[in-house]
């Protein structure tokens, strides 16, 4: 079976990612931290819905990715992973899930940093979309790591350590 050279990169960046001083580390898998972190992601959409009607567009951005990267992570701390890099954990979430499932984060993390660094006016209505986005990538978490069962649970850690 021939890699692509996305594949070969993304092998790289995850061999890195193992690597680096608070990057990927498999850990004990964390029900109750888990939920905290979806409970911080639920928190983080309903301060973004106040940005966004005070019409502070960059804070609502920041907002709204943080809801979704606080979901991304309540998944990993669900099946034991560790990882304080956001690239990297947006990486290993899609090795195991598939890239549709980090594709609005990968997004919005580009509109948050084009919000925070390139000022834009006019840019209610995609904020808003960006936020129903961020309230169904939440939802898809949230169901995720309610249905994930045991045998996922391994199987996904399993997944980790073969890409160390």
């Amino acid at each position: 079976m021939s890699m692509s050279c996305g594949s070969i990169m993304d092998s790289k960046k995850l061999s890195w990612c193992f690597k680096i001083k608070d990057g990927l580390k498999i850990v004990e898998p964390n029900e109750r931290l888990s939920k905290s972190y979806l409970e911080q992601a639920k928190s983080s959409l309903l301060r973004a819905e106040k940005d966004l009607d005070d019409k502070d567009y960059l804070w609502c951005t920041v907002a709204i990715y943080y809801a979704e990267y606080y979901a991304l992570y309540s998944f990993l701390q669900r099946i034991g992973i560790k990882c304080e890099n956001h690239a990297c954990s947006i990486l290993i979430v899609s090795l195991l899930l598939g890239d549709n499932r980090t594709k609005t984060i990968n997004e919005h993390k580009e509109k948050r940093i084009d919000a925070q660094y390139y000022m834009k006016v006019d840019q209610e209505d995609k904020i808003r979309k960006m936020l129903n986005d961020a309230k169904i990538f939440v939802s898809d978490f949230d169901n995720l790591n309610f249905t994930l069962t045991e045998e996922e649970i391994i199987e996904n850690r399993k997944v980790v350590s073969d890409n160390r």
